[in-house]
This record gives C-alpha cells, sequence and structure tokens, in this order.
C-alpha cells in the first residue's frame, strides 16, 4: 500500500547490493512512495550484484563509486543534481564492510589495517558524504539523511568485532554533523539500529543464526524484518520526520529495552536441561 509519502523528493541510496540487502528495500519502498533516486556503489560490487535489476524497476541510473574516495562521491553528487534538476532530499548510507570479521580475527587479534578499512568504509565514508553534500550545497533545506546502524554500537556483542567500534563513529558523525546542518540548513541526520538481519552482508557474522533466533526470542515484537525497516526509513525520509534529528533509533522490535524474556528464559532451561 503506498501513501505518497515521499511524492516529488529526490535522493541518492549507497550500497544496495541485492534482493537481501536493507537498502534494497529501501529503494522499491521509495520508489514505491513517489520519489525519484540514484543508485551507487562500488565497482566490484556492481559486478557481483544484482543491482541492474533494480535499477530497471525503479528507473534509477546506477552511479559507480567508491565511498572511501571523496572525489567519487562528488562526482555522485553533481551526476545526481544534473539528473534531477537541482538539489536532493534525500541520502541513504547503507555501507560496511569488516575483513577482520570475513576472516575470522577475534577482537583482540585484530589486523590493523583491515581495522583501519573497517572504520574508512563503514563509517568515515558516512563523514566524507556529508561533507561533500555540504561543500557541494546538494541538499535541500528540510532534507534528511540516513545511516543503519547497530545495537553492538553501545553494547558488547560477540563476534560483531571491529564493527562494533564502526558503528559508534557511525552514530557520533550522525549527531555531530546533525547539528551543523540542522542549525544552517534545517538538515536531519539521524540513524537506525536495526535488528540483526540476514542480508549478503550480515550472514559472513559468526553465530547469525543463533544471535536472530535470540534475539527474536528477547523482543516482545520480534525481530523487524528489512522490508519493515524500509517502512521506518521511508518516514524518516518524509516530511513526517521534520523534527527528529541526531537520533539513534533503535528499530528492533523491543530488544534493545529488554534483559530477558519469558522465551529466552524458557529456551535457556530447557539447555540446562538437556546438560543435566
Amino acid at each position: 500500500m503506498s501513501y505518497n509519502l515521499l511524492n516529488g523528493k529526490k535522493g541518492i541510496i549507497f550500497g544496495a547490493l541485492d534482493s537481501k540487502s536493507i537498502a534494497w528495500k529501501i529503494a522499491e519502498k521509495a520508489h514505491d512512495e513517489g520519489a525519484v533516486f540514484t543508485l551507487s556503489n562500488t565497482p566490484v560490487a556492481l559486478r557481483f550484484g544484482e543491482i541492474q535489476l533494480l535499477s530497471e524497476k525503479c528507473n534509477a541510473e546506477v552511479i559507480p563509486a567508491d565511498a572511501t574516495n571523496v572525489s567519487d562521491l562528488e562526482k555522485v553528487f553533481t551526476r545526481t543534481m544534473e539528473l534531477f534538476g537541482g538539489k536532493i532530499d534525500f541520502v541513504l548510507h547503507s555501507i560496511g564492510m569488516s575483513m577482520n570479521v570475513r576472516k575470522g580475527r577475534d577482537y583482540d587479534d585484530l589486523d590493523y589495517d583491515f581495522f583501519l578499512k573497517t572504520i574508512d568504509v563503514s563509517a568515515l565514508s558516512f563523514h566524507k558524504m556529508l561533507q561533500v553534500a555540504r561543500k557541494l550545497d546538494a541538499i535541500n533545506d528540510w532534507g534528511s539523511v540516513l545511516a543503519l546502524s547497530y545495537i553492538a554500537a553501545q553494547r558488547t556483542l560477540v563476534g560483531y568485532n571491529d564493527m562494533a567500534d564502526a558503528k559508534a563513529l557511525l552514530e557520533s558523525i550522525a549527531r555531530s554533523f546533525g547539528y551543523i546542518y540542522g542549525r544552517d540548513k534545517h538538515i536531519r541526520i539521524n540513524t537506525i539500529s536495526q535488528s540483526p538481519t540476514r542480508t549478503t552482508a550480515g550472514s559472513a557474522i559468526k553465530g547469525m543464526d543463533g544471535l536472530v533466533d535470540f534475539t527474536d526470542r528477547m523482543s516482545p515484537l520480534g525481530n523487524a524484518t528489512a522490508e519493515e525497516c524500509a517502512d521506518f526509513s521511508i518516514v524518516l525520509f518524509s516530511d513526517l520526520s521534520r523534527k527528529v534529528t541526531m537520533q539513534n533509533i533503535y528499530h528492533d522490535g523491543g530488544f534493545s529495552s529488554m534483559a530477558m524474556s519469558l522465551r529466552a528464559m524458557t529456551q535457556y532451561n530447557k539447555s540446562l536441561d538437556e546438560q543435566s
């Protein structure tokens, strides 16, 4: 069901890879709600992903870019403004990568070159994106910028590794830039802390199946799906959230407020019974 929440809005969506990715779902929903936008991802991701299918479905031009490269980002924003004849209204940052996670390195045995790459790709790219947009004056007043985060930015989660540090920095950038952009242009910047989601990237996290089961048992509303995250993202892009900024918003079925649920305790007690 469409509400035309983004009718007349223009934007950029970074990070859509395949139909499992949250950015993909957000792009589909934004299209359904009347938005026009460009899509961007790395040249490597474009070769191995399915983004051309999304491009055709949403009638969105794909602009290859390394989000850690300032000149590439300048090309994305400049080309998008050329296509749409002016400034844009929303930007999605859905970018994250850790070679330490992919290689199975423990947090107390990190490869520091990998670590720096994690920070650059998963967090500094957000700052670079915002700085480029601001210098180009690319976003309309009362525009909205959104990045995807995770609760590991605040709480220790075994296996999430150096991505937790990157997400903590990502959220800090949203607050710091949110003040500047809000003060000067009324542009709002927020992060969504989503339930664990079986995306292509998320599948690389060790113990993902167990994590998804645990959080679903802990959350009174259950885990939020990628489709539900897309719905919420559209609200944050729309004019309905004009005074929401500098927030990390938990979209996790209530997990972030829980200590122990009946369902989780019941499963835990079953495990104890099996061991005895």
